[in-house]
């Protein structure tokens, strides 16, 4: 009789070899699901950038992008999200190479442009506020608040990972669910800034162009 389809003494059904069974590399399911959550984030900047696109113009005798945006300000910005993501990129190469102090060095570079960041829009909201641009004051700046506003809230809550992320490294080194996690907070933080570059390209631009 085949081994591998012998019959149990007791119930009947077929034993099968444990090497017949497929095996599933760790982790997996963990960067499957995140992938998900991204797509699903998409969804949610979709609607937000489409939202815009319908109330971008409705000004209501208020300002309009032209009055209120500094492009110089906002490119200052820009810079510094991007820069952050190429420090996470060197980051992850210290990753690969095992070393820890290094990794901690350009994530806290990576911290503090994504302070600098969020710092800057807050100045420009609190600016816009102080003029009398709230976002009660048309639909133009509800879109605008809405969708700038939901972006600088993932980069704060990156930012948190961050740290966190960092404080574990630290007590238990570069173990295989910390390097999972820094992986799935590159792929986070790539994504803000790809939906940045949109913000910056279909808000600031083209608004200042209008």
């Amino acid at each position: 009789m085949n081994d591998d389809h012998a019959i149990s003494a007791t119930g009947g059904s077929p034993l099968f070899h444990v090497a017949d069974e497929h095996e599933h590399a760790a982790g997996g399911s963990t960067l499957l699901g995140f992938w998900i959550y991204l797509m699903s984030d998409c969804i949610v900047f979709a609607m937000l950038f489409a939202t815009y696109g319908v109330l971008g113009t409705n000004y209501a005798g208020g300002p309009t992008p032209r009055d209120l945006f500094d492009l110089r300000l906002v490119a200052v910005n820009t810079s510094m999200l991007l820069l952050s993501s190429i420090t996470y990129g060197f980051a992850m190469l210290q990753v690969q190479r095992g070393r820890v102090r290094a990794m901690q060095g350009w994530l806290a570079a990576t911290a503090l442009f994504g302070l600098a960041f969020v710092s800057i829009e807050m100045h420009e909201f609190a600016h816009m506020i102080h003029d009398g641009a709230t976002p009660a004051r048309s639909a133009f700046l509800s879109a605008f608040f809405t969708l700038v506003g939901t972006h600088g809230l993932h980069v704060s809550i990156g930012l948190v990972w961050l740290a966190t992320l960092m404080i574990q490294v630290g007590r238990r080194g570069l173990e295989p669910a910390n390097v999972r996690r820094l992986e799935c907070l590159g792929m986070f933080w790539h994504f803000l800034d790809v939906i940045w570059i949109g913000v910056f390209t279909f808000v600031y631009l083209m608004g200042s162009l209008r």
